[in-house]
């Protein structure tokens, strides 16, 4: 009885392609298991293009002293790539400013130990954190108090009670602008209420 010798068995159907009258896979490298080509050669991949978030790795200060709102911040601006750093009073929050100089400050008003109108003043005294971007956060919005944060330096003012997911793209517009040199013309139209000759 004559027998016959068994064709190896090959990925790429080099051997078994031609046994079979099947064509060679040429989608695949020959000695790679099915999937693996797709893997290292990047098909079949989605092509959806990823939205680029143009301000991804910032790192943003948020001096808040309520820990439920620092949470909700903390999660939304995340989400978007944002680094946060956190402070529960102003004393801890001019130290972090000082030593981390973050890329914005999120600025709570009412805080224990040292407010946020004392936290503004020392970091525009110091020359490491005056030119750091201020956000206000406040319960308080009457004029006075918002004529009080553009005469501080701020670049915004946020009245809670706010919405955190509309944060991140406050911070966001900030960001971009401050880095186009637009600082006195956001401030202008953020503090519309406020005349600059009286301010």
């Amino acid at each position: 009885m004559l027998k016959t010798r068994e064709q190896p068995r090959t990925w790429g159907g080099s051997s078994e392609g031609r046994a079979g009258g099947r064509k060679p896979d040429r989608g695949r490298p020959a000695g790679r298991p099915p999937g693996e080509a797709s893997r290292a050669t990047g098909r079949g991949a989605p092509t959806r293009p990823e939205r680029v978030n143009p301000v991804r790795g910032a790192r943003v200060l948020l001096i808040e002293d309520e820990a439920a709102i620092r949470t909700l911040c903390r999660v939304n601006l995340n989400l978007e790539g944002i680094e946060t750093l956190e402070a529960e009073n102003g004393t801890d929050g001019v130290e972090i400013a000082r030593r981390e100089r973050p890329d914005l400050i999120l600025l709570d008003v009412m805080l224990p130990e040292m407010d946020g109108w004392v936290v503004a003043e020392q970091l525009r005294t110091d020359d490491a954190t005056r030119e750091l971007p201020i956000v206000f956060l406040s319960a308080r919005s009457d004029q006075t108090d918002r004529r009080r944060g553009y005469e501080l330096g701020g670049v915004g003012y946020v009245t809670k009670p706010f919405d955190p997911a509309s944060l991140a793209g406050i911070v966001e517009e900030t960001l971009l602008r401050m880095a186009r040199g637009e600082r006195e013309q956001l401030r202008r139209e953020r503090f519309t209420d406020i005349r600059p000759d009286s301010a």
